[in-house]
């Protein structure tokens, strides 16, 4: 079998045209091998702002479109800003820091068109303007970072000159490299003291002589740490740790000595093949056993598994127009599917009859039943399990049919068994809302014979990346 060769194609003085849905910027261009009646192919290129002029590297080549990446900047947009983080180009995260605001948002606002439109093939009305973030910096109330003992190294960096402890970080993890964590100093995603804890945690590790954990082999001391915030100050940090030892509780007293104003400090011993802690045990060290957040004049208890929405300011904005969409008079049954912690089943609970929530995490419904008491809702009922074994059509014969579904599914999207049954249900409206529009029109495809799109609300959620939050409204035909 012949090797691929190593591509070696430099494209010179190509000029950015504008931002793919991918999050990539594109340009179209021809290359020598083109057919003199081919239209030239798209050229994907990362980083790139529309206007700049830049040489470019070809890194993937096939029939219909090209990959690469720049090697110069010959002339830089008139909108290109300088990157604000020191880890740009690297970190995974913020990719869109060299462009203006308000063209991420033209972006995201295109790709939710396209994705419905080209994707799902979907009639779309008009679609109202996204609604932008008020912040763009540390707008996350949540952040995980990962420990690797192989960091991330610089050029010029020998890492047979560096001891174990200059070979630990303690950060993101680097692009399609699962294995390696990028050492950060300062995050602009989330507020202090989130960056302050971060670099103790590190320090405290590599003075004391302990391990970063060996992703590829599952062994090693520290292994992760989450750390959550509320708007009013409230601070709940998660210590992974990735094998028992005596040394974790002197890293906990630590860091609680450290940080006084932590509100809740859990650890997690996990020593299964992913980081996740969603099957495992949270143990609280110090502090109380939830954090609590409010929006309008409800409260909301967030455990260290819960779901919630990262960036509370525009969760706001979501929740608010999703409740606008469902149109409630007081006399409807409304089922809320993928609910969390019930945050959007309580925000439209004061014009429901009644409300039905479904969420796979049991931790997430047991925070739900009580933010549902602590703020004297009680016409709201919740269920935990996998949302196709248990929204089936018995179930719906047993607590009602619903007049208004409102369903928020992960990534993924919704399980056809879950689409069937919603058909089956027939509510008059459905509010669904997606962090992926591509699973979304996929999922609205499946319904488009029974249901008609007859709103569109963007929302970003997450500035500086390509990622778009978006709430569509079907109705019944």
């Amino acid at each position: 079998m012949a090797r691929n060769r190593k591509l070696d194609i430099v494209l010179k003085d190509v000029r950015i045209e504008s931002i793919a849905a991918e999050g990539k910027a594109i340009s179209h261009v021809r290359l020598d091998d083109d057919p003199e009646d081919s239209p030239g192919r798209v050229l994907f290129v990362e980083f790139a702002v529309p206007g700049d002029i830049v040489d470019v590297r070809i890194t993937r080549k096939k029939k219909n479109f090209l990959e690469g990446r720049i090697i110069s900047i010959n002339k830089p947009s008139e909108e290109r800003l300088e990157p604000f983080c020191s880890h740009f180009g690297i970190c995974g995260g913020c990719r869109w820091q060299p462009l203006p605001y308000h063209i991420q948002l033209a972006a995201k606002q295109r790709q939710v068109y396209d994705q419905l439109t080209r994707i799902g093939h979907l009639k779309v009305p008009e679609i109202s303007p996204i609604i932008g973030s008020e912040k763009i910096k540390e707008y996350r109330n949540k952040l995980e970072f990962s420990g690797s003992d192989k960091r991330w190294l610089f050029p010029g960096e020998d890492p047979e000159s560096l001891g174990p402890s200059e070979r630990g970080g303690l950060g993101f993890h680097v692009g399609k490299f699962f294995d390696k964590v990028l050492d950060i100093e300062h995050c602009y995603l989330q507020r202090e003291p989130t960056n302050a804890i971060r670099l103790f945690v590190k320090d405290y590790i590599v003075r004391n002589g302990l391990t970063f954990y060996n992703i590829r082999e599952n062994f090693g001391f520290f292994r992760n740490m989450f750390v959550r915030t509320t708007d009013d100050g409230q601070v709940m940090v998660i210590l992974c740790f990735g094998e028992h030892s005596p040394a974790i509780q002197g890293l906990l007293e630590a860091v609680a000595d450290r940080f006084p104003e932590i509100s809740s400090l859990y650890y997690v011993i996990n020593t299964k093949g992913n980081d996740s802690i969603s099957d495992q045990e949270c143990i609280l060290f110090k502090g109380a056993d939830a954090i609590y957040e409010r929006m309008e004049n409800l409260r909301f208890r967030i455990g260290p598994k819960s779901f919630y929405q990262t960036n509370t300011g525009q969760a706001l904005q979501l929740y608010r127009k999703a409740r606008e969409f469902a149109a409630l008079t007081g006399k409807e049954t409304v089922y809320d599917l993928y609910t969390g912690t019930g945050t959007i089943a309580q925000f439209v609970s004061g014009s429901a009859s009644k409300v039905i929530g479904i969420e796979y995490v049991p931790e997430a419904i047991e925070d739900a039943k009580e933010n549902a008491r602590c703020n004297n809702i009680t016409n709201c009922e919740f269920y935990a399990g996998d949302m196709k074994d248990i929204l089936t059509p018995a179930f719906i014969e047993q607590h009602g049919r619903p007049d208004v579904m409102i369903v928020d599914p992960p990534r993924a999207g919704m399980h056809p068994d879950v689409v069937r049954t919603i058909l089956g249900a027939a509510p008059g409206r459905i509010v669904y809302v997606s962090c992926n529009p591509a699973s979304q029109a996929r999922d609205i495809a499946l319904m488009a014979e029974r249901y008609a799109i007859t709103a569109v609300q963007p929302v970003d959620m997450f500035p500086h990346t390509q990622h778009v939050e978006n709430i569509c409204l079907l109705e019944l035909c």
